[in-house]
């Protein structure tokens, strides 16, 4: 069973509007059982969606196509519909109807333009949106040279009308034309360890994993994920080879993974010291407070995060955080000696319980041949003392924040839980 997503709209290719319809579709169809196998971006041209449809007709399935149902004049997929099936177009009553009783409810008229919007091609089924004027359309084909079938809907590109016409109506009705098989994933994230170094560890694991699993890498920078899809006729069965197949992994990488299913970091960090009644604040310098905003965007933070301190400035290291002009001279503001006591002044003077203190150089200028561009240190306080770590990013700014980020949280963690690192 192959399907394929084609979304309509200049807007899309220009990079004006981020495509979020296909990602959506895409998690909602697969969740129903239906794997995408491509997803096409095209111009709101008649030529380019004739193309991509004949094309879509030869290798799928089922096709979604959103955008181009509006009222206005550059609103032509039904015209483009309406050749590709060498059909024209004609008044619906029904979506007439639902065209009317949706102006009828806020108190206005039906224009000309929306009236038009019930015309629709003779061979198609309309499909209801409840929450917007341009009815859906429900087309079925055949391939040519197999004659097999071949369904192809059309949905408005506005993103809360297609997401209701999508669950309510579409993917109900596919299910009953479609036997589908099941497909779970569960996603294991790892922190401290690259995509690379991540799969030599773990090839053997991964090549003895049964036929109906697969394993997908998905790295962002400071993070992987790792994604396991299990496909099969029944659920029991698939949930419990892939809850077997992440016990395996566990035991294999134990140090690197710290949550699963798409938790995020701050998220599990966030857990850890609710439970366990303790409280944090951060000193930051290269990560310019990118940390504390990580913390803070957790729902329920303020129980255990306490404040931070930004100190990109020497003098504000100086007077906010205790750090001794000595030691900055001496060993540079990127430095060991530096760091640790950033993390220390910083718990003190917040009379917390842990603490995370950063000092680097995340460029993309201000690198020497001593300490380049993507030298961070990091360290972390907790009652037992104080341990910094130096690390080598790479050159891109962005990036190197976020990484140490990821990586000051992740050695937070492992402090909590009294794992070494």
């Amino acid at each position: 069973m192959k399907t394929e997503i084609i979304n309509i709209g200049d807007e899309l290719l220009i990079g004006q509007v981020i495509n979020t319809n296909a990602a959506w579709m895409a998690v909602e169809m697969n969740l129903a059982g239906f794997m995408i196998d491509r997803v096409t971006v095209i111009q709101d041209e008649t030529q380019a969606i004739l193309g991509a449809l004949e094309q879509s007709r030869m290798n799928s399935d089922i096709i979604l196509i959103t955008g181009g149902l509006g009222p206005t004049k550059d609103d032509i997929t039904k015209e483009a519909l309406c050749q590709f099936f060498n059909t024209t177009l004609a008044f619906n009553l029904k979506a007439f109807e639902n065209i009317e009783r949706f102006f009828h409810q806020r108190g206005i008229s039906v224009t000309e333009l929306n009236r038009k919007q019930a015309e629709l091609p003779e061979n198609c089924t309309p499909v209801h949106n409840q929450n917007g004027t341009a009815p859906g359309m429900w087309f079925e084909t055949t391939r040519d040279r197999t004659g097999e079938k071949v369904i192809i809907i059309s949905l408005p590109g506005v993103p809360f009308e297609m997401k209701s016409m999508m669950k309510d109506l579409v993917i109900p009705m596919l299910k009953i034309r479609f036997p589908q098989h099941t497909i779970i994933h569960k996603t294991i994230m790892t922190q401290g360890i690259g995509e690379s170094f991540l799969a030599d560890l773990i090839e053997e694991w991964e090549t003895q994993l049964p036929s109906n699993i697969s394993l997908a890498y998905l790295p962002h920078p400071g993070i992987v994920r790792l994604r396991l899809t299990g496909i099969g006729n029944h659920a029991t069965n698939i949930r419990k080879q892939i809850e077997e197949e992440s016990q395996k992994l566990q035991k294999i990488i134990p140090h690197y993974i710290y949550g699963y299913d798409d938790e995020q970091l701050e998220e599990t960090v966030g857990r850890l010291l609710k439970e366990r009644k303790l409280s944090v604040a951060t000193a930051e310098s290269c990560t310019g407070g990118y940390i504390a905003h990580l913390i803070t965007s957790v729902p329920g933070c303020s129980v255990y995060f306490k404040g931070s301190i930004i100190a990109y400035a020497n003098e504000i290291k100086e007077k906010e955080l205790g750090v001794s002009a000595e030691s900055l001279f001496t060993f540079g503001a990127v430095s060991e000696q530096v760091v640790k006591a950033m993390a220390s002044g910083i718990m003190e003077k917040f009379k917390v319980d842990l603490a995370i203190a950063t000092s680097g150089i995340a460029g993309p200028d201000g690198g020497t041949d001593e300490k380049p561009v993507g030298m961070i240190w990091i360290a972390i306080a907790s009652p037992s003392g104080i341990t910094a770590r130096k690390y080598q990013f790479g050159d891109n700014r962005d990036r190197n924040i976020r990484r140490t980020a990821m990586q000051a949280l992740n050695l937070l963690r492992k402090t909590v839980i009294g794992e070494p690192f």
